[in-house]
């Protein structure tokens, strides 16, 4: 791995520990989890106190559009929040996972807000 990809991963590490000791997903507001990945995007919506996944979504699901890495991750977004709305879950706390709310990430958020979640 070249040193410049080792020190932005490094980094985002470092911003998500950052992140994490104030964020916690409980089961009446779990954690809206984002991690992206130079081609896709994948979301979670966990319970960290039970330690369960409740609902998942990732551009690699058949049912995601073509287009567009922005686009597709709204619609990712979208995904998520129809999944956990299903599971009675209507209010989260987002965890940008030490991305910067930018771009892909900021578009998951969008896409979740208009599905129908709270954050």
């Amino acid at each position: 791995m070249p040193a410049t990809a080792k020190i932005v991963r490094e980094r985002r590490e470092r911003r998500h520990r950052r992140l994490r000791r104030r964020i916690q997903g409980t089961p009446e507001r779990p954690r809206f989890n984002v991690f992206r990945s130079s081609a896709h995007i994948y979301v979670q919506v966990i319970d960290d106190q039970g330690g369960h996944t409740l609902a998942a979504a990732s551009s690699l699901d058949g049912s995601i559009p073509k287009g567009t890495k922005t686009e597709k991750a709204r619609a990712v977004g979208q995904l998520a929040a129809e999944r956990a709305r299903a599971q009675g879950i209507t209010r989260v706390v987002f965890d940008r996972g030490g991305f910067l709310y930018h771009g892909r990430v900021k578009a998951v958020a969008d896409g979740a807000r208009a599905g129908g979640l709270e954050f």
